[in-house]
């Protein structure tokens, strides 16, 4: 199985640090966050990866190379032109990740400890085109699920905005955690182009695919892209 991590943003959230540097590259305890993300993925036997680079994209290439361990696990794809966001840079590294049924795809900020197999399995049982890790915590924006954990649509609570592609009896809300689990048909499917997120193409396709919610409230999660949550997981991981 292949996995990609999303390295290439901007990180406007974590400056000063990212005034200089990539957001991979920030430190928590001794080990960036892209190591520990490459560890996490090679924790659960997963040897081949792809990172793309935009932002100071040098530096992630070469804190790769310089590591022996780390360099033959990894690949990059190139989004220095344009960063294309979570749903572009996905498409540009079709090439490499078409042929793992299926594929993780995670955002570098994030570290937890959850149960990857576990998900992985909650995916197979049911050839899902994509499942995505979801918590209860407190969020602006959510995704919305039916009772069977099946994707329906999205709220930003701040706005008002909401979204419904399919319709349910009641919706639940949950927080995504920026994991995911796809199945390689979801090249085929997706017809936006450029730059765009993820997330609108799961929106897109959700009446007409399965795609589905799944729940590791109860593992240690942080987004680590500003300066206080950077703070926060070094408390949490050692």
């Amino acid at each position: 199985m292949k996995a990609m991590i999303l390295a290439a943003g901007l990180g406007t959230r974590l400056k000063p640090f990212t005034d200089s540097h990539p957001k991979a590259l920030a430190v928590v305890n001794g080990k960036t966050l892209l190591q520990r993300n490459i560890e996490y993925l090679h924790s659960f036997g997963i040897t081949n990866m792809i990172v793309n680079v935009h932002h100071f994209a040098q530096q992630i290439i070469d804190f790769v190379n310089d590591n022996r361990e780390l360099k033959s696990l990894v690949s990059f794809s190139d989004e220095t032109d344009e960063v294309l966001e979570t749903g572009g840079g996905l498409m540009r590294a079709a090439w490499f990740l078409k042929d793992s049924n299926p594929f993780v795809l995670m955002n570098v900020d994030i570290l937890t400890d959850m149960n990857l197999e576990r998900m992985l399995q909650r995916h197979k049982s049911g050839n899902y085109l994509a499942t995505l890790a979801v918590s209860d915590r407190a969020t602006s924006r959510y995704l919305l699920f039916d009772e069977r954990d099946v994707l329906c649509g999205w709220r930003n609570v701040k706005t008002g905005e909401e979204v419904i592609r399919r319709k349910a009896d009641n919706y639940y809300q949950k927080a995504f955690t920026g994991i995911h689990i796809l199945s390689p048909e979801i090249f085929s499917l997706i017809n936006r182009k450029g730059k765009f997120s993820i997330i609108d193409s799961y929106l897109d396709l959700a009446d007409g695919h399965i795609i589905i919610g799944y729940d590791h409230t109860g593992f240690r999660f942080c987004d680590a892209g500003t300066p206080q949550s950077l703070l926060r997981a070094s408390q949490m991981f050692p």
